[in-house]
């Protein structure tokens, strides 16, 4: 009898265990996946924090038209659970510019988009986001927009924002691990988009002659401009499709970003922010 009875209260505390272990985090780090009542359980009882990936349809050189919304919301489902934080669903359209006129490209005015990601964060912040990390894809005008509009929600809510350009904030990885500078569809990108899924890389179809060197001092101008990759630097930046090098890239850039996130919060919590 003793040992039935021990063994029932071994099980029990074993099934308390695991329920409650399953309690600390939710099923799905994905908003768009999860339960509205799940969701309630941890916001903002629990997850404060949320990531929110911007990007844009352009053309990318022989990598894919999505790349700017590929890698940043890869970039979110790899830092979520560092940073016990949801992911929004993804901004997948934005102001391309120069691009805007090549096949698959799509083009947003700066009105639509400003309005638009204003409303975004604003429903963040009434669902009791205290955090709102954007992961952005896409430079250009659109990096000012995002910038202007998360600076006024934050002051206007009282909620804290980030917007990181992961390509430039990493900039140093990309020397450290090809040597050289990267660019638009370029060195680093490509790797980047090769770590997370190589199926997306169309190698055979890349000559060097499909890449130009972005105008030092705005010496001049095209549009569209002439090449679906963009080299930062003369010489510099051209894809090597090596896997071993984009497989390091796609680990150095997420921990580069994944510090910078940490240290903010927790600097705001410093400051009682």
């Amino acid at each position: 009898m003793k040992s039935t009875t021990l063994l029932s209260l071994f099980l029990i505390l074993a099934f308390f265990k695991v329920t409650h272990s399953v309690a600390q985090n939710p099923s799905t780090r994905e908003m768009d996946r999860i339960n509205w009542m799940e969701f309630s359980e941890f916001v903002p009882e629990k997850i404060t924090t949320v990531l929110l990936p911007t990007g844009t349809l352009e053309p990318h050189g022989v990598i894919n038209n999505g790349a700017d919304n590929t890698a940043p919301f890869a970039m979110a489902n790899e830092l979520a659970d560092q940073l016990n934080a949801l992911i929004s669903p993804p901004l997948n359209y934005g102001m391309t510019g120069s691009l805007a006129n090549y096949p698959g490209a799509f083009e947003i005015s700066e009105e639509a988009y400003s309005l638009f990601i204003r409303d975004i964060l604003k429903g963040l912040a009434k669902n009791q986001f205290k955090n709102i990390i954007i992961l952005n894809g896409h430079g250009g005008g659109q990096t000012a927009v995002l910038q202007k509009v998360a600076a006024q929600v934050a002051n206007e809510l009282g909620v804290r924002t980030l917007v990181i350009n992961w390509w430039s904030y990493a900039s140093d990885v990309t020397l450290e691990v090809f040597k050289e500078d990267g660019g638009h569809a370029g060195l680093n990108e490509t790797a980047y988009i090769q770590a997370i899924d190589s199926t997306l890389v169309q190698q055979e179809r890349y000559t060097p002659n499909q890449a130009t060197a972005y105008p030092k001092d705005k010496s001049w101008s095209a549009v569209p401009f002439p090449s679906a990759i963009g080299l930062y630097q003369q010489g510099q930046g051209y894809p090597n499709f090596d896997q071993a090098q984009a497989d390091e890239y796609f680990q150095k850039v997420n921990a580069k970003v994944l510090k910078l996130i940490q240290d903010t919060i927790a600097k705001w919590d410093l400051a009682g922010l």
